[in-house]
């Protein structure tokens, strides 16, 4: 079965930092991300890994920031983010798919598999 779970999320100030968790069951999935989503905004990409060789792709918000991580023992993707600022505010979500085809690793459509997402709040 497959599933995805965030956790981690929280309200923080400006400047702190959060590590997202995100726990993963069904497959050895071909890419893992995160997405966030900011009230009426689109969904977008902050970090990707590919599993095996792990290569890395950020957003270009998230980098010097954000750390994209993942535990493959423990099936589980993390995102560190320090330095905080209030336009992380958002919330973010997990995002994984087992293909090696499928396009760009930054589309929301390249994605088959979706956690339920945890919010992050920055206050100023």
């Amino acid at each position: 079965q497959v599933r995805l779970v965030e956790s981690g999320g929280a309200t923080v100030q400006a400047g702190g930092s959060l590590r997202l968790s995100c726990s993963a069951s069904g497959y050895t999935y071909y890419l893992m991300a995160w997405f966030r989503q900011a009230p009426g905004k689109e969904r977008e990409a902050v970090a990707v890994i590919r599993h095996g060789d792990g290569e890395i792709v950020y957003a270009d918000s998230a980098l010097g920031r954000f750390t994209i991580s993942q535990d493959n023992a423990k099936s589980t993707l993390y995102l560190q983010m320090n330095s905080l600022k209030p336009e992380d505010t958002a919330t973010y979500y997990c995002a994984a798919d087992y293909r090696s085809y499928g396009g760009s690793w930054v589309q929301k459509t390249r994605y088959t598999y979706w956690g339920q997402g945890t919010q992050v709040t920055v206050s100023s």
